[in-house]
């Protein structure tokens, strides 16, 4: 029996990602590209004393007693309806809070599989999906890629609808981070506005995300619905697309709500040469 297990939470880049209106149960439909990379959250589960317990803990910042990895694991919870034995987390972030990385739902997907591996049993799929469905909509994609990076999906409904596509192997990504906090709240509340005075932005038709993929990144016309609505009140967002395309990156965007931003290059020299020069004003890392 594991007495504790360590596992890596990746972070996600939306290539694209369009916002449907609102449903009547309250969610969005999306559609877009979602690609994992090498920028990770890792996980130390250790099992304790402490029945139907599940602590976090972060030296980086400061973590509510109520989060994606507690309400994983009171999901798990319910769904086997038996007791469990109790869990600590010593949770090490490398992804920023609020930064569109996906990392609270790539920490909740990581631990997931981690909790499995530690009290020894197995959730079918159907069971994984059900506990996704209560964590959040981007922990669907983290269970499908299981939690590696460079793996790359179409990804539309709420996000549970997930379909793996080939990735890429010549995506160097530079992350950028603007030191601005955007909520998903405060997102999808902006979004909404946008869509009751007339949303008429031009995206890239569902059918065809996996072909624009696929060709040469100077031909990629991928729009992120969020950029409009949250660039427009965030001015270092703003600033730091365009300083990525300053620094020659061949495609730039703001990833999920916000407020990270990266550039894509085709060669690793090149990303590594914009990272040189854009750390001088952002806190910035190179990612594939």
């Amino acid at each position: 029996m594991l007495s504790d297990v360590t596992v890596l939470a990746p972070a996600k880049v939306n290539l694209g990602l369009k916002v449907l209106p609102k449903r009547d149960d309250g969610f969005h439909d999306i559609e877009g590209i979602f690609q994992s990379v090498d920028l990770c959250d890792e996980l130390h589960l250790k099992r304790t004393e402490n029945k139907n317990t599940c602590a976090v803990f972060c030296k980086e910042m400061d973590i509510p007693s109520v989060n994606t990895v507690t309400r994983t694991y009171e999901a798990v919870r319910r769904l086997l309806a038996r007791d469990l034995d109790g869990v600590s987390v010593e949770l090490t972030k490398k992804i920023p809070a609020c930064g569109g990385l996906g990392g609270g739902s790539s920490d909740a997907a990581s631990f997931l599989f981690g909790l499995q591996q530690l009290l020894g049993f197995r959730l079918t799929d159907s069971e994984m999906q059900s506990v996704a469905a209560e964590v959040g909509s981007d922990v669907f994609f983290f269970l499908a890629c299981k939690c590696k990076p460079g793996v790359a999906a179409v990804v539309t409904g709420r996000g549970e609808i997930v379909k793996p596509i080939k990735p890429r192997k010549d995506l160097f990504f530079v992350l950028v981070f603007p030191g601005v906090e955007s909520s998903t709240k405060e997102a999808y509340a902006l979004i909404d506005e946008a869509f009751a005075k007339g949303d008429n932005i031009e995206y890239v038709a569902k059918d065809e995300l996996e072909f624009v993929y696929n060709r040469p990144i100077s031909k990629w016309n991928f729009v992120n619905s969020f950029l409009f609505v949250i660039g427009r009140n965030y001015a270092p967002i703003q600033q730091a697309v365009a300083d990525l395309k300053m620094a020659d990156a061949i495609f730039a965007d703001m990833s999920g709500s916000g407020s990270t931003v990266f550039g894509v290059f085709d060669q690793l020299e090149k990303a590594e040469e914009a990272l040189s020069i854009l750390s001088k004003k952002w806190r910035a890392v190179l990612t594939v």
